[in-house]
């Protein structure tokens, strides 16, 4: 199989990245590798296993640490794992999953299994939301409640606002690595400049190959026969999936909403601030006796 990374070099590049992030950090961890069907899925492990499971799956071109760091503080509360999800820059195998099938719900429910996890709450931004719609679509069995950012899978934006926001300065960036290009792509996605992101995103373009197919939609007949509490924070000024729009579909196709939150201020991807404040919530719904 071809490498979706375009060579070993660049490869090494990203993955520094990763381990610098991992351990800027500063929180006890381990690596578990769990063989699926898929492939090898690597996962980073946090807090204590007495408490309560939580999985976290980060969004579209990003990795573990970044989830972690996202929600910096869940494991004080929590049994963490975050997943490597496939087939992104990380560690685990590259094997790209079909968006159009159970793929992405039976490669997690395989995950959930092998980790032995019960009532196990998940927490997913963008791409990961998609990822957890999915699980719960194919087997719901062992999961408690979700929580989903800003997620894919639920509404679309205008596909031609993206193209001239967001894919052209990429691609103008890929060409001349003028890392412009990269902040004019930042202001539109992100809430507030995160320089990480500058260097981990810049490499990432250069020397992966990213994903771009069409990001489906859930279909209402399916939407409506999950039965896990989904917890939806949209953002309102989203270019990939409009806040509004999100949340007017979701309350029409989820039975088992049980709360919505419009993140008001907010790109795609959330402030420290609004991330701080959804971890919280996630903490007293989830976990209230360690509130």
């Amino acid at each position: 199989m071809t490498s979706l990374f375009k060579t070993v070099e660049g490869k090494q590049e990203i993955l520094n990245l990763y381990n610098q992030k991992l351990e800027e950090l500063d929180i006890g961890y381990e690596y578990l590798k769990v063989q699926t069907s898929f492939g090898e899925t690597t996962i980073i492990t946090a807090g204590n296993t007495s408490n309560p499971p939580i999985i976290l799956v980060h969004g579209s071109n990003g990795c573990a640490p970044i989830a972690l760091e996202t929600y910096r503080n869940l494991h004080k509360n929590f049994s963490v794992y975050a997943v490597d999800v496939l087939a992104q820059p990380n560690k685990s195998a590259e094997t790209r999953l079909s968006m159009k099938d159970d793929s992405y719900g039976k490669w997690m429910t395989e995950l959930i299994n092998a980790l032995q996890l019960k009532n196990v709450v998940m927490a997913g931004f963008s791409f990961g939301g998609l990822i957890i719609l999915k699980t719960l679509e194919f087997n719901e069995k062992n999961i408690k409640e979700v929580y989903l950012t800003a997620p894919a899978y639920i509404v679309n934006g205008n596909p031609l606002r993206a193209l001239f926001s967001i894919f052209i300065p990429m691609k103008r960036f890929i060409k001349t690595q003028n890392i412009k290009y990269i902040d004019k792509f930042l202001f539109k996605v992100f809430t507030e400049r995160d320089e990480f992101a500058v260097k981990f995103l810049s490499k990432v373009f250069l020397h992966f190959h990213m994903d771009f197919t069409p990001v489906p939609v859930i279909h209402s007949k399916m939407a409506n026969l999950i039965t896990t509490p989904i917890n939806l924070f949209a953002a309102k000024n989203d270019l990939f999936f409009p806040g509004n729009k999100m949340i007017k579909r979701a309350k029409k196709i989820f039975p088992s909403l049980v709360s919505v939150q419009l993140i008001e201020n907010s790109k795609h991807v959330q402030s420290k601030a609004q991330n701080e404040q959804i971890e919280k919530i996630i903490i007293q719904d989830a976990s209230p006796e360690l509130s």
